[in-house]
C-alpha cells in the first residue's frame, strides 16, 4: 500500500481495502459469468486489524453459489509486513453480484458445482445467506430480488 491509499498515521483507509475487495470479487463474477457484473450487495465488511503503508495485501476470491442472475462471492483479505513476513487477517465480506446482458438487463448466471467438502460447505452457507437476505430485506429493506 501507498501513500495517498492511508491517512496521516500511516493506516490504510478502509474504503481502500473495500474497493480492493469489491474488485477482486468483481474478477471473479466476471469469470464465473463470462458477462458483465455489477455489484448489488456487499454484506458486513469488519475490520479485524489495521494495514499500513508499505504493507502488501492479497485478496482471496471465490464464488460460493449462484442463483438465477446472481452470484456470490466471498473474499477474504490478508496482509504481509514484508521486512518481517508476518502476515495477517485484514477482513472478509460476502458479495452479491448480477450478471447483466449486453442491453444492461439481469441474465442467467452458469450453476456452481461444489465438488470438494470445502466447496459445498461454503455453497451450504452462501444459501442460508442467501435465505437470511431474502427473509429479512436487509435490515428492514424490501426483500433482495436479484437472486
Amino acid at each position: 500500500m501507498l501513500p495517498p491509499d492511508a491517512n496521516p498515521w500511516g493506516n490504510v483507509h478502509g474504503g481502500t481495502i473495500m474497493k480492493l475487495v469489491d474488485s477482486a470479487a468483481g474478477v471473479v463474477a466476471t469469470r464465473h459469468c463470462r458477462s458483465r457484473v455489477v455489484t448489488a450487495r456487499i454484506d458486513e465488511m469488519s475490520f479485524l486489524e489495521p494495514v499500513f503503508i508499505g504493507n502488501v495485501v492479497t485478496l482471496k476470491a471465490s464464488v460460493n453459489d449462484t442463483g438465477r442472475t446472481s452470484l456470490e462471492v466471498g473474499v477474504r483479505a490478508e496482509a504481509e509486513d514484508l521486512l518481517s513476513g508476518r502476515t495477517w487477517h485484514v477482513g472478509s465480506a460476502y458479495l452479491v453480484f448480477v450478471s447483466l446482458d449486453d442491453e444492461g438487463h439481469p441474465e442467467a448466471v452458469p450453476p456452481l458445482v461444489a465438488e470438494t467438502p470445502e466447496e459445498q460447505r461454503r455453497q451450504r452457507e452462501a444459501r442460508e445467506r442467501r435465505a437470511r437476505r431474502n427473509r429479512n430485506g436487509g435490515r428492514g429493506g424490501p426483500p433482495f430480488r436479484g437472486e
